[in-house]
Formats: structure tokens, C-alpha cells, sequence
């Protein structure tokens, strides 16, 4: 299923929860529209006049993604140094954004799930984790309580504003990935923002096994790393309940 698709459905969803029988042909919408996230001043009149509390909506899509290769990857870690030497002036591969971790352990308990998904003393691919510019709801960004990762054009990356951040660090609790570094001499969480449209993991990568490709939706096809322990504000979780309630 094509992200186009995806969106134009997504769309038709909302109008439909909006109370709204529009005469407008599917290519006539979306120009309306424009993008993924409809904003709710678009349906809100039509909305209220339905009785419907309308969904909270409250980030557009990522423009691209970074992929890994890891058949390709050869261990180096040049992609961590290049992400922490252009971001924060400094070689911090504990801080990166890309997280490359070599899944080959030898031990007598045999052959089992290791963090990065592929055997504690398995295959002994070189694994690079990196952010899956979730769509909404976004995990680190509904539990940060001071709203502090937002959407930076242009390439719409969920991003932590450090103004806001204060190091309470429950964004990493929420990640399911794992994904959200923590910079002790700043005190400020990070994470991947695609370095504006021109990813310098990928630029350094000598054996081509990263790649900046659109967008796609990846968090339905890897496996959560850990259980999110994050707790969400209860307002946040009250308006989620509408779209989001089983």
C-alpha cells in the first residue's frame, strides 16, 4: 500500500468521523488538505455541528527516513561519529542517533532474541537502529510532558527542542525502539532530525548501507526493542481517546 494511498484514506476517514458528505471529487480534497494531517480549524464547524468531539491530530508526516542495510554494514561506525561530529561538535557514539550494535555473543545458553532482534549469539549481523519518524501518534512525543519534540520543516523530523526539554528523559521510556539519546553535559535529550534533508550518517557511510529515502512506515514491521514505561499526561491520553480507545 503506497504512502499516497494511505494518506487519501486517512483523509476520508476524518471527514467521514467530521460528519462531513463532501461533494468534492478525491483529487479535489486533497488539494484541500495538502497533507497527511488535516488541520482540525478545517473541520472543526462541521465537527461541532454533528455532536462529534473531533480526533487530536497533531503531527504531519516525516518527508524521509534513513534505512540500513545490514548485509552491507561493515562495523565501522563512521555514521556515529559523523552524527555526533556535525550535531554536537564532539566524537560521542554514546549519544549518536544511529545505534550500530554487533549481534554476536557466544554463551551456553544456546541461541535466543537478542536487543537488536536478530539472536544474542545468532547471525552475527552488524545491526544499525535508527528513528522511524513515527506517524501519530508519535511515542516520544505524547509523553514528553513539556512538549518538547515537535515537527521541524523541511523535512517535518520530529525533533526535540531544547528550549523546552528539561532531561526528565521520559521520551526514552517511550520509545519502543529506543531511539532518544540523552546528552548528560547539555542535559537535554536528542534525536535523529534527518540533519535537515542531508543525513551525514549517510554521507559517511564507506560501504553504502545506509540509505535517505521518503518516507515510509516502518513501526508495524520492526519489532519493538523494549516495553515503553513512559507514562502519557492524563489530558494527552483523554484526547487520544476518541481515535485510539479499543
Amino acid at each position: 500500500m503506497s504512502q499516497e494511498y494511505e494518506k487519501n484514506e486517512t483523509l476520508e476517514r476524518i471527514i467521514e468521523f467530521a460528519g462531513l458528505n463532501h461533494p468534492y471529487s478525491r483529487r479535489d480534497f486533497l488539494k484541500l488538505s495538502g497533507v497527511t494531517v488535516i488541520g482540525i480549524s478545517a473541520i472543526g464547524a462541521a465537527g461541532a455541528k454533528s455532536g462529534k468531539k473531533m480526533p487530536l491530530i497533531i503531527m504531519d508526516q516525516a518527508e524521509g527516513i534513513v534505512i540500513a542495510d545490514p548485509t552491507k554494514c561493515v562495523g565501522c561506525r563512521r555514521c556515529e561519529l559523523a552524527c555526533t561530529e556535525f550535531n554536537d561538535g564532539k566524537a560521542s557514539p554514546a549519544i549518536s542517533r544511529i545505534k550500530v550494535s554487533r549481534n554476536l555473543n557466544f554463551g551456553v545458553k544456546g541461541v535466543s532474541d537478542g536487543q537488536r532482534g536478530q539472536g544474542n549469539w545468532g547471525n552475527g549481523l552488524v545491526i544499525q537502529d535508527l528513528c522511524k519518524q513515527c506517524p501519530h501518534p508519535v511515542p516520544c512525543a505524547n509523553a514528553c510532558p513539556n512538549d518538547a519534540i515537535v515537527v521541524k520543516p523541511p523535512t517535518n523530523a520530529r525533533v526535540v527542542d531544547p528550549k523546552k526539554c528539561v532531561g526528565c528523559k521520559m521520551c526514552q521510556r517511550a520509545c519502543p525502539w529506543e531511539m532518544m539519546s540523552f546528552d548528560s553535559d547539555t542535559n537535554k535529550a536528542t534525536k535523529c532530525f534527518l540533519c535537515n534533508g542531508k543525513p551525514k550518517c549517510v554521507e559517511a557511510c564507506p560501504a553504502e548501507a545506509l540509505s535517505y529515502v521518503a518516507w515510509r512506515d516502518l513501526t508495524a514491521k520492526i519489532p519493538p526493542r523494549v516495553v515503553p514505561t513512559a507514562i502519557v499526561a492524563p489530558a494527552k491520553a483523554a484526547a487520544c481517546d476518541d481515535c485510539h480507545k479499543k
